[in-house]
C-alpha cells in the first residue's frame, strides 16, 4: 500500500512539461520572487524601504503590524536561502503528498505566522526583530516525524537527522544569547513535530461543545371549539362508516328496512341535500 494518499488532494496541482508541480513549488517561486524583488531593491539603495518591511517586535508594538506578515519578502541572495529553498522543495513536497495540498499550505501559514506572533507577545520583555523566510527547518522536522526511518546522508535516519540539526542551531543560539531566534527554532520545529502527530491521530485534540440554544417557544392560538354543526356531521359520519360496515360483512340484503331509511337519510345530510318528499 502506498503511505501517501490517492485523492486528488495528495496529487500534484499541476503539470509543467509533464513536471508535476506541488504547492510546495509555488511556495518556493513566491520566495525566489522575493529574493529577487529584495536584491533589486539594494541595488537601487532602497535600504530603507527593506527595513520598514522587516519584523521588530518593538515597532509592532507601537502600531506596525504589517512587519508580521512582510518580514519573510525581504530575502536576500545567499546560499542559506538557496539550501533553505531546496529543503522546501524535496521535503515539502513529500509531505504533502501526505496530507494534502490544504493541510500542507495551512501548516506552512501557521509556520509563517507563529515566530512573529510568539515575539511580538514575548516584546515587551525581549525585543527582537526578524528578517527572510523561516520554516524549512521545521518542514524537514514535519518530513522526519511521518518518515522517521528514511536514511539520509551518510545512512543516518531521518529522525536523528532532525535531532542533530536541532541541536546544532539550539547551540549556536544559546552560545550567542540570541533567544529570540532559540524561541523560534524550538516554537516551529515544535508545533510541525505536533502537527504531524495530530494529522497521524496519534494526539488527540479536545473536542470543544459550545451551548447550543434551544428552539424559540411558540405560544399557539386556542383551537377554535367544535360548533354543534361539526359534531353533528361527525356522529351522522360515524352512523354512516356502521352502517356500511355491515354492508361490507353481510351483504345490503342484511339491512333493516330502519337501517335503509337511516341510510339514505344519512346520505343525504352529507351531500347537505335537502330529503326528498
Amino acid at each position: 500500500m502506498s503511505r501517501y494518499g490517492s485523492s486528488a488532494e495528495h496529487r500534484p496541482v499541476t503539470y509543467w512539461r509533464g513536471y508535476p508541480i506541488y504547492a510546495a513549488h509555488f511556495v518556493v517561486i513566491v520566495m525566489v520572487a522575493s529574493m529577487l524583488a529584495t536584491v533589486a531593491v539594494q541595488t537601487a539603495g532602497g535600504g530603507v524601504i527593506l527595513g520598514r518591511l522587516t519584523f521588530d517586535s518593538s515597532q509592532v508594538w507601537r502600531g506596525e503590524a504589517w512587519r508580521a506578515l512582510t518580514y519573510g519578502f525581504v530575502n536576500p541572495a545567499s546560499l542559506s536561502f538557496a539550501l533553505d529553498m531546496a529543503m522546501i522543495i524535496w521535503f515539502g513536497r513529500e509531505v504533502e503528498k501526505v496530507i494534502g495540498h490544504r493541510a500542507f499550505l495551512f501548516f506552512y501559514a501557521i509556520l509563517y505566522l507563529l515566530s512573529p506572533v510568539l515575539l511580538t507577545v514575548l516584546g515587551p520583555w525581549l525585543s527582537s526583530g526578524l528578517a527572510g523566510e523561516m520554516g524549512a527547518l521545521a518542514i524537514f522536522v514535519a518530513f522526519a516525524t511521518y518518515f522517521p526511518d528514511t536514511p539520509m546522508i551518510f545512512n543516518v535516519l531521518a529522525k536523528w537527522m532532525a535531532v542533530i540539526f536541532v541541536g546544532i542551531f539550539a547551540l549556536v543560539d544559546l552560545s550567542n544569547h540570541a533567544w529570540a531566534a532559540l524561541f523560534a527554532l524550538l516554537a516551529t520545529c515544535g508545533f510541525a513535530y505536533f502537527y504531524v502527530r495530530v494529522q497521524q491521530g496519534r494526539i488527540n485534540l479536545p473536542s470543544i461543545r459550545l451551548p447550543r440554544r434551544g428552539p424559540k417557544l411558540r405560544v399557539l392560538p386556542d383551537l377554535p371549539a367544535k360548533s354543534p354543526k361539526s359534531r353533528k356531521d361527525a356522529a351522522v359520519a360515524a352512523d354512516v362508516d356502521a352502517l356500511l360496515d355491515k354492508i361490507a360483512k353481510s351483504g345490503l340484503s342484511s339491512l333493516t328496512a330502519s337501517e335503509r331509511a337511516r341510510l339514505e337519510k344519512r346520505r343525504e345530510d352529507l351531500l347537505g341535500n335537502p330529503p326528498k318528499p
